[in-house]
């Protein structure tokens, strides 16, 4: 193995250790040195890599984010037309809610560890862009009545971010189906002809 082909590797392994423990621990309760040790690397090897702790979960964060984005987007094209698209690709954020890595780290830690500014930049270049572009062309093509666009992308968003979060702490077994007809509502009323 050469030495990219190893720095790779190093990082890549800090990266898969510090994400289980991000999600499984919490970030404040996350040490670097343990996170290298559990990886196989030293100490001078993570912040070689990242700098620090914070380092090391800003680049698990956007990696969280990247996934979920595709995640989304993968889901939305396996359907027709554009609101079962718009629809399909909201469920698929709700449902990744139930997943540590997206409700510890991005919807619980981030914001907090990274500050509100710089979560909420990172959020928009991997979802409420997309979000508003859907909502876009939803108008462009006459299937919703022109709304303002970047408030409406703000509050699915939040909102989503919010029914994640009680996905996640749910005890109840049909949460996940009441979080659905809870989002079908919210969609439903944009259509156009709606109220």
């Amino acid at each position: 193995m050469g030495r990219a082909e190893q720095r790779e590797a190093t990082r890549r392994a800090l990266l898969e250790e510090g994400r289980r423990r991000f999600a499984a621990e919490g970030y404040h309760a996350v040490v670097l040195n343990e996170v290298a040790r559990a990886a196989g690397v030293t100490k001078g090897a993570a912040y070689h890599h990242f700098g620090s702790k914070l380092g090391l979960f800003r680049a698990v964060v956007e990696e969280v984010q990247e996934e979920l984005g595709a995640r989304v987007a993968a889901e939305a094209e396996r359907h027709e037309g554009a609101w079962e698209q718009l629809r399909a690709g909201c469920r698929a954020f709700l449902a990744a809610g139930t997943d540590p890595s997206v409700s510890r780290i991005l919807l619980v830690d981030a914001p907090t560890v990274l500050g509100w500014d710089e979560w909420r930049a990172m959020d928009e270049a991997h979802s409420a862009r997309h979000l508003t572009e859907a909502l876009r062309a939803l108008i462009d093509a006459g299937l919703m009545a022109d709304r303002p666009v970047e408030p409406l992308a703000r509050l699915l968003s939040g909102g989503m971010n919010e029914a994640a979060l009680w996905l996640a702490r749910s005890p109840d077994p049909d949460a996940e189906v009441q979080a659905a007809l809870a989002l079908d509502l919210v969609l439903g009323g944009l259509r156009s002809g709606a109220a």
